[in-house]
This record gives structure tokens, sequence and C-alpha cells, in this order.
């Protein structure tokens, strides 16, 4: 009976998993220079850690389970809050601003499709403790290096909810109303044909038609000229303090190098933690699937016991970048040690002497010296060390180059020379 693999994971095999790694370390790279460092958090949580975050209907989304003890948990779905846990149970006493990243696994029970999987990886960052345009600024710019540095363009949409909820307010207080707005104004992104269903609800909740026309203008305010665009939101809900950080933040940007990008107020994000900037990522080649990168500004540590903190963070696709980044992996030259059965235990001491500095393969099955040159062959290996009983005794040991088939004579100090340059 053959076992497959479970739906919507994957089996990464040897040349993926070294491209991954590859792409993960670059990433990796960029974060710490940053100054952000590295957490890892229980791949289960309490249920309950989702559900007050998200409410109870992510349950359907979610490999919950009981566990012996019958205590509610669950896969984590995302990382964002289980790292305010964490820094609720453990940081809430370090210096501020607390820069965190993380790089894990989630989970999602959901209809597996093109870039989407029940088994995901989340590259992200959280910068806990500011409210500042200087972090939302930093957090965004990091966003978009992280993209660039494996070779990633991303389109950047940055908006920010303060005058969506602005307007809101006066529309109703009710938080669940307001997040049921908010949801559909996300979707409009992708589906124009949402707009009726935000009228329709608007119009439930009894908001006048002045309000109803101030939404709508708001949620269709883009342009690429942001500092224009902040000024026509002026001009619709008057002087918000929040758009003066706005535009202190696109100032910010600037300063980081980064002029090309889209200010859209209809970017709203569809959950109801966020509180001020907001911003998306977009890259070609994905179809549908092309949102590569999202985060905002967001209040969450109070839900979880905490204080009333304010954080800026993001999560990047790590599956979707892989499918159109820069997968080239750093070639380190590779030996396949060729002996007899009589040199062999001699090659096991070279071969260690070796793998300081290169990947060594020996002869695990036995095989005569013309098996043992094919194998080389089919492992792409770049060269054949041959340690025969007159390689041994004379000191010198022949070192083939399998793509130009030169083959030279060197000392063992001098195979160490080579391959340790």
């Amino acid at each position: 009976m053959e076992i497959s693999k479970p739906r919507g994971t994957r089996d990464f095999l040897p040349e993926e998993v070294a491209q991954r790694r590859s792409v993960e370390s670059k990433l990796r790279d960029v974060v710490k220079k940053w100054g952000y460092g590295e957490i890892i958090t229980p791949t289960f949580e309490e249920l309950e850690l989702f559900t007050l975050k998200s409410g109870e209907g992510i349950i359907g989304e979610l490999y919950n389970f009981k566990d012996k003890g019958d205590r509610e948990m669950t896969l984590r779905p995302e990382l964002t809050a289980p790292v305010m846990r964490a820094y609720v149970n453990e940081m809430q006493s370090f210096p501020k601003p607390v820069k965190l990243f993380y790089f894990e696994n989630c989970f999602r029970y959901e209809r597996p499709q093109k870039g989407r999987f029940r088994e995901f990886w989340q590259f992200g960052v959280e910068s806990i403790g500011s409210a500042k345009p200087e972090s939302d600024a930093e957090v965004i710019a990091l966003a978009m290096t992280l993209l660039a540095s494996v070779g990633v363009k991303g389109n950047l949409n940055v908006g920010n909810l303060s005058v969506l909820r602005h307007l809101l307010s006066q529309v109703t207080a009710d938080v669940e109303s307001q997040g049921n707005v908010m949801r559909i104004i996300d979707k409009m992104t992708k589906d124009p044909a949402e707009e009726q269903n935000l009228e329709m609800l608007l119009l439930e909740l009894k908001a006048s038609f002045e309000l109803v026309q101030k939404i709508k203008a708001v949620v269709g305010l883009a342009g690429k000229d942001g500092f224009s665009a902040i000024q026509k939101a002026r001009d619709i809900v008057g002087q918000l303090p929040e758009l003066d950080a706005f535009e202190k933040t696109l100032v910010l940007l600037s300063a980081y190098g980064i002029h090309d990008y889209t200010v859209n107020f209809g970017v709203a994000r569809g959950l109801d933690y966020y509180t001020g900037i907001v911003f998306e990522i977009y890259a070609d080649g994905l179809g549908a699937q092309k949102q590569v990168c999202g985060g905002g500004s967001y209040k969450l540590i109070s839900l979880f016991g905490g204080g009333d903190v304010p954080s800026t963070g993001f999560g990047i696709g790590f599956d979707r970048i892989m499918e159109i980044c820069d997968k080239t992996v750093d070639q380190v030259p590779s030996i396949v040690l060729v002996s007899k059965p009589e040199t062999h235990a001699e090659s096991l001491k070279i071969a260690s002497g070796l793998r300081q500095y290169v990947p060594v393969q020996t002869d695990l099955m036995g095989r005569n010296f013309k098996a043992q040159m094919e194998f080389a062959n089919t492992t792409g290996a770049d060269y054949v060390l041959i340690v025969g009983e007159k390689e041994l005794e004379s000191g010198c040991f022949s070192l083939k180059n399998m793509e130009s088939g030169e083959q030279i004579s060197l000392s063992l100090d001098e195979l160490m020379k080579k391959f340790r340059n």
C-alpha cells in the first residue's frame, strides 16, 4: 500500500530545498542587518489565541483539535498573534521598540489551489512599541528591501485607515459593523462589483447620502503623487492629525530611496485590528494571487492581556515569492572520492580533511573503480579525486576536473590549499 502526502502539502526534494534555503538566507541576512532578532513560537497554540484576534468564524479554516487534557488547540494559521502572545508573556519589560522577525510554517484548512497550500511558509517582521511615522516607514522600507534582495520587484500600495475609520465612526460606533464594512472595501480591490454591497450595507447602517458619497470617494482615492492624494483626503474629511503623520511617513520613504509607489486609501486589508498605515505589495507573474506582502500598524497586545501597545509589521508569502524570485544557489565545488577496497579507509581520512571546505562523497555501495566514476558523472560532481595504492605511496593524488577533463596531481597539502581558498 502506497501512502501519499496529505492534500495541500508538498515534499521538497534536495534541489528545491537548496533554492529555498538560499532565498531564506538572503532574507535573514537583510533583516538582521536592520536590527531585528528572530523569534520562534510553538507550532500549535490555544484556539482562543486566534478566535480572540479573528473571531469564531476562523475556526472553519483551522486545523484545530482537543488534546488529551481536553483543551482546545490548533496548528497556527499565522504568526502575528503568537508573537504578540509571546510579547505579553515574556517581553513587556524589554526596551522599545522590540524588533522581531520569524520564518515558520503555518496551516490553514482551505481548498488548495495555485499559490495556496494547507501548509505554507511565512516570513514576517513585527516592530512593537512605536506608533511614530519613523516605525511605519522603516517597516515598509524593510519589506521592499527584502523583496529586492531576492530579485522581486514589488508594486507598493500604501494607505491609511484612519480616514475611513474617521468616517465610519460617524456611521456607527459598533466595531463589528465597522469591520464588516472594511471587509467589503477590501474585496472591492479585487471585485468592483462589491461597490453595490458597500452601498447597501451603509444604507442598512442608516448612513446619510453625504457620508456614503464621502466613503466611496475615499475608497476610490489613489495616485502616484502621494502628497496630492493626501490633500484630496483632507478636502473630504478635514484636517486629521493622522494625515500629517502619513505625509511624514512618505517623506521618510523618500529618504530610504523609495519613490515609486501608489498612495491608495482603498487598501483596507479586511482585518479589524489595523489602525493606521496599511500597505500591500504586488508582483507580476503570479496571476490573480499577485500579492506577495501585506502589513500595517495595529493594536493586538491588549487583546491578550497586555497594555495598549502599538505595533507595525508585515508578512511575506514565501511560497509565492519562490515562484518568481532569483533562485540562484551559490555553487560550492563538489568532489567524489574514488578509491579501492584496499585504500578506502585511508580515503575516508582525506575526505574528512576536505569536508572542512567542500562537499565530498565517498563510495558506500562497494562499487568498482569504473562504477564509481560513472556515479560521479550522474551526481554532477565538479571533481573526482582518485585515492589508489599508487597515489597513497607517492603522496600525490589525481584530481580530475569533470567539466574540462583536465587531470592534475597534487599533494595532500596542495589539495587542502586549493579548496580552502
